[in-house]
């Protein structure tokens, strides 16, 4: 069996050396035609595109992707050519409830403000639950979700202190996501009484209109802004950058309990389909001896360290994302 696997899926290759296949790391944005045209299987992350293009008259049928979005696989085509496609859902949601718990801690949002969750599938309960730790109240919307709690995106908008958005990119259906929060979005903002507190965005860059966004805070509708997903990653929009209070390189979901739980699932997914023994389960790796935790959640994480090095050197932002730090949410 031979293997394609995007060279920036930290761990996986532990559980890889262990079975009996002929692997081939390749950088994600890198991966060609020819490089899969005799491979039995591909695992990938968000920048490798997986379509006709790159598959057409390929061996593959097997395509993992170790990440909870699929906008970069073309699932109706994966379907019809008969090659099996799984993706990771829920698999980082703690890590990116983690990263807007922290990034509330340090913008000092306090007890008793109103966080408004778009999309409340794995992540968006995941932050939920971080909410409720901090004593925030919550107004959730999720069209596709029978809640009768649940309320209308014009709802949120009317009453939230801080909008975060956890959907996945779509741009057809009933309820596209695709630049959600554009023009329109922000003049109903405009229309309440008080400015949006901040507004944070961990799943998708074009969920939100960038420009559209920076009017709005031009204009002082929106206070302050967490950015984590960008549109045209890597090239992010630099204004932005300059004037988001946190601004990190897509690595809300990067901790390392949520890249072995990717991980461990992708192998499942892959042993299942072609019928091979488990290599065993994969843990992540331990915090240094000289680490110090003193309770806080910041202590494990603090997203401004992320924020300083995106803002200090922005041309590196695929590099700052595919060679991340450790980092873990628990001891």
């Amino acid at each position: 069996m031979k293997i394609i696997v995007d060279d920036k899926i930290p761990y996986i290759r532990e559980a890889l050396d262990r079975m009996n296949a002929d692997v081939e790391y390749i950088r994600g944005a890198d991966i060609k035609p020819a490089d899969v045209a005799d491979a039995d299987a591909l695992i990938v992350r968000t920048r490798t595109r997986c379509d006709r293009h790159l598959l057409e008259g390929s061996r593959v049928e097997f395509v993992a992707t170790a990440t909870i979005g699929i906008d970069h696989l073309d699932t109706e085509w994966l379907d019809e050519a008969g090659i099996h496609w799984v993706n990771c859902p829920g698999c980082n949601a703690s890590s990116v409830g983690q990263y807007v718990e922290t990034s509330l801690m340090r913008l000092g949002i306090t007890s008793g403000a109103v966080v408004g969750i778009v999309g409340c599938g794995h992540v968006g309960k995941e932050v939920e639950i971080v909410c409720e730790r901090l004593g925030l109240k919550t107004i959730i919307n999720d069209p596709y979700i029978d809640d009768h709690s649940y309320v209308s995106l014009e709802e949120v908008v009317k009453h939230a202190d801080v909008i975060t958005f956890h959907v996945p990119l779509t741009y057809k259906g009933e309820y596209p996501t695709y630049k959600m929060a554009d023009r329109r979005f922000f003049d109903m903002l405009s229309d309440r009484e008080r400015p949006l507190e901040c507004i944070i965005n961990t799943c998708r860059g074009g969920v939100i209109d960038e420009q559209a966004l920076l009017d709005a805070m031009d204009a002082g509708i929106v206070k302050r802004a967490v950015i984590d997903t960008w549109e045209n990653e890597p090239d992010i929009n630099r204004r932005l950058l300059e004037r988001a209070d946190i601004a990190t390189p897509h690595i809300a979901g990067y901790s390392a309990d949520g890249k072995v739980k990717a991980d461990n699932m992708v192998i499942d997914a892959l042993c299942s389909h072609f019928g091979l023994e488990s290599p065993g389960m994969i843990n992540p790796p331990a915090l240094p001896p000289y680490y110090i935790y003193k309770g806080s959640a910041l202590d494990l994480y603090d997203p401004l360290i992320d924020t300083r090095r995106l803002k200090s050197h922005p041309e590196t932002f695929e590099e700052q994302r595919g060679n991340y730090p450790l980092r873990r949410e628990h001891i």
